[in-house]
């Protein structure tokens, strides 16, 4: 049985790469990862996701990864640094899911807690 999310999922996704070639195997992890993001929130538009290799470091490689989540209202982007791909997108993956998770709950809390209106300084008022 497949999942709706996972159905979405090449509409939904951009995927990036930067001075150098996504293997087939990379494509899938990212995938599957990002679809984590999807079956959270079905109010995503599109995620992109950017991952760029640069070797300023020596022989090492260097990876740069960004995401942006294009949702209702402003855009939420993160991007995570390392040295090792599949690292770097893991952490890509885990700071989007704190950042929809802290949106999510923010939007919880303002509509079930919409703004406080003092009563007892209305009240002082009316009783005297």
């Amino acid at each position: 049985m497949k999942n709706a999310a996972n159905d979405a999922t090449p509409d939904k996704l951009i995927l990036q790469a930067v001075h150098f070639d996504f293997t087939a195997a990379m494509q899938n992890v990212l995938r599957e990862k990002i679809s984590v993001l999807l079956r959270h929130n079905d109010r995503i538009v599109r995620l992109n996701v950017r991952l760029n290799r640069d070797e300023k470091h020596g022989k090492k490689s260097h990876y740069t990864a960004t995401g942006q989540i294009e949702i209702a209202g402003p855009d939420i982007v993160a991007t995570v640094k390392g040295e090792d791909a599949y690292n770097v997108i893991d952490g890509l993956v885990e700071r989007l899911d704190e950042q929809l998770n802290a949106r999510s709950q923010r939007r919880k809390d303002q509509r079930n807690n919409p703004d406080a209106v003092e009563l007892s300084r209305g009240l002082k008022n009316q009783t005297r």
